[in-house]
């Protein structure tokens, strides 16, 4: 097509007649319409091709996405029901007890809808054996046996009696005023859950899900609606399949209102408060990521994964048992860190960053979003102080001093609303 136009060119260039050269003209104008349908042509076909392969790749995201949310929902209902046989089996041959057995195995009011995954595991791929403590085991040594267990979770305690007594009276399933073998059995099989631990720990503060009942090592907690706190649980492959830039933006567009954002905010850096230097001591969230949070109706926080927590006494521990070359060989989880001492060769006993600091890292893009313009300043200056803590022992007036700093900003923002 280039070539005949160049060549219509030369020729009308080199015309000697009028007649000759309009001829020329006419070709030459109807050869460059017919170049510019040809370029329109190839452009409109580009088009309908990007736009094809965009068509396609949507559907493949979102077929994947509901084929992902269908085998998980069906996996996890199947674990569910083998798990309760397990569970039930055992409860009638009078080996545990606890307050869900006869609604989850006699009466049937239980439904195992969802289930989650980590218990189910433990039912389906090693039975727990329920031996602990053994049939002649008195009350008070059982109180002896768990006062121990949480001494050596949480170190020492001066108000661990009163946790014991608290533990007792969970375990008394039937509220008949005494602790059966086959109920301290469930109690005992549960305590050796973390998670469980904790959840009876911050359970009277509100920042995790009420526990409802157990039978065995099988607990129930209260339902939270809304989960995690910002974003879209998609499957591993098609989050990988994302651009890491894209996927924060589309996070942040499935989340609350600014003043329930700030509602839910303050949940965290409450929560974040009571486990420093709370009442039984202090404890770390080793893997901080809007994941593990969730939030009720009326927008207040919870942790939905407790397995993410562990006290700094258990931290500790863990650190002197490490040997290290650089300060990444001395790691708890994703984000629990200490340093490495090169003379000894050894980890430090310290974590180097504070919950507080992780906890702004993740509300950051989260409040940051949608702020009213007069606060966003001021609000940024505080979330970036915050998260430039460290941790060093003479860091608690500091940390106290910006936390509630944080939590005066966003009061005064939200206080004269209905979220408050």
């Amino acid at each position: 097509m280039k070539t005949e136009i160049s060549k219509l060119i030369l020729e009308s260039h080199a015309c000697i007649s009028e007649h000759v050269c309009r001829r020329l003209y006419d070709r030459l104008i109807k050869t460059k319409y017919r170049c510019l349908l040809f370029v329109s042509a190839q452009a409109r076909i580009s088009c309908v091709r990007v736009k094809y392969l965009f068509l396609t790749w949507l559907t493949v995201l979102v077929g994947s996405w509901v084929i992902y949310v269908q085998y998980s929902t069906y996996s996890e209902l199947c674990r569910g029901h083998q798990c309760k046989n397990a569970i039930c089996d055992k409860y009638k041959r009078g080996i545990i007890d606890g307050s869900a057995c006869v609604g989850l195995c006699d009466k049937e009011t239980l439904y195992m809808g969802r289930f989650t995954v980590t218990v189910g595991a433990r039912a389906t791929q090693r039975s727990p054996v329920f031996d602990t403590p053994t049939r002649g085991t008195s009350v008070e040594k059982f109180r002896e046996m768990v006062h121990n267990h949480l001494k050596s979770k949480l170190g020492e305690q001066a108000n661990l009696a009163s946790l014991v007594t608290q533990i007792l009276s969970v375990a008394d399933g039937n509220r008949d005023g005494r602790v059966s073998l086959p109920e301290a059995r469930s109690m005992w099989a549960l305590l050796q859950m973390d998670e469980v631990l904790l959840g009876l720990l911050l359970q009277d503060r509100g920042h995790t899900p009420r526990l409802l009942g157990f039978c065995g090592d099988l607990y129930m907690t209260e339902r939270v609606h809304y989960g995690p706190l910002y974003g879209l649980p998609l499957p591993w492959p098609l989050s990988s399949w994302l651009p890491t830039g894209v996927q924060r933006t589309v996070d942040q567009w499935f989340t609350p209102s600014w003043p329930r954002k700030a509602k839910i905010s303050m949940g965290l850096l409450e929560l974040v408060e009571d486990i420093f230097h709370g009442t039984y001591g202090s404890f770390l969230i080793c893997d901080l990521n809007a994941a593990i949070f969730g939030y009720t109706d009326h927008y207040e926080l919870r942790l939905l994964n407790n397995k993410a927590v562990i006290s700094e006494e258990q931290f500790r521990e863990r650190m002197k048992t490490l040997k290290c070359q650089t300060d990444s060989d001395c790691a708890y989880g994703a984000d629990c860190l200490s340093s490495c001492d090169a003379a000894e060769r050894r980890c430090k006993e310290e974590p180097l960053k504070p919950n507080l600091a992780k906890a702004c890292g993740v509300l950051k893009d989260y409040l940051l979003r949608g702020a009213p313009s007069g606060l966003r300043e001021e609000l940024e200056r505080q979330l970036y102080a915050c998260m430039a803590l460290r941790g060093s022992a003479q860091m608690n007036m500091e940390h106290s001093l910006i936390l509630n700093n944080l939590k005066a900003l966003l009061w005064r923002q939200i206080s004269h609303t209905k979220d408050s």
